[in-house]
């Protein structure tokens, strides 16, 4: 029997697994200052600038400041400015509006991203051997109502639910994210579930910790997917060949 036949939903990560990020952070931000006629910010200390301060906002303001019901303009605007005051850009108020509209439209759209080739037929073939594909992901909810649309990943064609930590207030790697998920696809049972994404921590553990199947794509050959496969996870390069080992017959069955 194949792993397909045993499946009733199969969950996908997006960053690094359906989508990946064009160029650099420190691109983007060097274009909105240069719109507003200001020279290009460094591009390293822009970086690890965003690094320092999405970390902060991220643990002081979780998921995009749900709890505390901070809009998500008002969450993006105080981590961009913290980003160019940590890289040593410290803009008047009014330059900084007109660089940080720029930022938060630019992410806000589909130019940032570019959808991997294999993304949109795994999910549609899925979906046409009447698997619930679900979409896990700790992003906001730009991702589910324009990114993923504006990229060609729609709900109903691509996908039938999403689980978006922005919209519920958890995020990976609580495995919470995923017994959501579970109940979203019609409170399937975890042994007809698998997840598929690109990082041990935040995708298999805490799948595998509710009972789901799960596996890791490996698209960049990171030098932790030898460890991966050294722990028992399954590890495979692309969606071509994650649909080639479901469709496989499992010596497990």
């Amino acid at each position: 029997m194949s792993m397909i036949t045993k499946l009733r939903v199969i969950t996908i990560d997006v960053t690094g697994t359906l989508i990946a990020y064009k160029g650099e952070l420190g691109d983007y931000y060097c274009m909105a200052a240069k719109a507003v006629g200001l020279p290009c910010p460094d591009y390293k200390r822009m970086h690890e600038g965003f690094k320092l301060a999405y970390t902060e906002m991220a643990k002081k303001h979780p998921c995009f400041g749900f709890a505390e019901k901070i809009p998500n303009i008002v969450w993006w605007k105080t981590c961009v400015r913290d980003s160019f005051v940590r890289a040593g850009y410290d803009y008047d108020e009014e330059t900084f509006d007109k660089i940080f509209r720029r930022i938060y439209s630019t992410f806000g759209s589909s130019a940032p991203y570019t959808i991997f080739p294999d993304s949109q037929p795994f999910l549609r073939w899925l979906r046409g051997k009447g698997v619930i594909v679900g979409i896990v992901s700790n992003a906001e909810y730009r991702y589910q109502d324009v990114i993923l649309p504006a990229l060609g990943l729609h709900k109903g064609s691509e996908w039938d639910f999403g689980v978006f930590s922005g919209l519920e207030g958890v995020e990976k790697p609580d495995q919470r994210m995923y017994e959501i998920a579970l109940e979203r696809a019609g409170n399937i049972a975890p042994g007809e579930a698998l997840h598929i994404g690109d990082s041990m921590r935040k995708d298999y553990l805490p799948a595998k910790s509710v009972g789901m199947h799960a596996l890791l794509l490996d698209r960049f050959k990171t030098p932790d997917a030898q460890n991966w496969r050294k722990s028992g996870a399954i590890v495979l390069p692309n969606l071509v060949a994650v649909q080639d080992w479901l469709s496989s017959q499992q010596k497990d069955t």
